[in-house]
């Protein structure tokens, strides 16, 4: 830029006292002040914003990597689906072979050769332990609703 050394800037107030005079020198260095940090701000906001615009930049950029990499993310990973399961087709089309080849019965070709295990759930319950059904309020010992009032009625009135 400008090379502006003390000889210089001597120099130039000497020429500006001479021309402008000593009345109005003030006010005009502080006019030329005050528009020389105008200017420093302007060029600061000048700066600023073109470093934001460079670092949008830049983060687009790396959105964009990161989208094309969601995609091919995405697009493996349903290729790796579709390879799955036709090779679940294939194999259950192997499996079902035999099924199907049966021609004296179609239907007993379709019929499921799976049955309920039909599970005791009174078993189920009784594999509870004790301590957890009286921690849980269970009732253990069941009593018909006569022998429940009997038991509860004062002790005079028993008959």
């Amino acid at each position: 830029m400008l090379d502006l050394g003390l000889d210089k800037m001597a120099l130039i107030g000497a020429v500006a006292l001479i021309v402008i005079g000593p009345e109005r020198l003030p006010r005009v260095a502080r006019t030329v002040g005050t528009l020389l940090g105008k200017a420093q701000r302007y060029v600061a906001d000048v700066k600023a914003e073109v470093n934001r615009s460079i670092e949008l930049e830049e983060l687009n950029k790396m959105k964009t990597t990161m989208e094309t990499a969601a995609r091919d993310m995405t697009s493996s990973v349903q290729q790796e689906i579709h390879s799955a399961s036709q090779a679940f087709e294939q194999t259950w089309a192997d499996a079902t072979d035999g099924m199907n080849g049966s021609e004296n019965d179609h239907a007993s070709a379709w019929a499921p050769s799976y049955k309920h295990p039909k599970k005791n759930w009174r078993l189920k319950r009784g594999a509870t332990p004790q301590w957890y059904k009286q921690h849980n309020g269970v009732r253990r010992n069941v009593q018909s609703g006569a022998a429940r009032v009997a038991r509860f009625r004062p002790p005079g009135q028993r008959a």
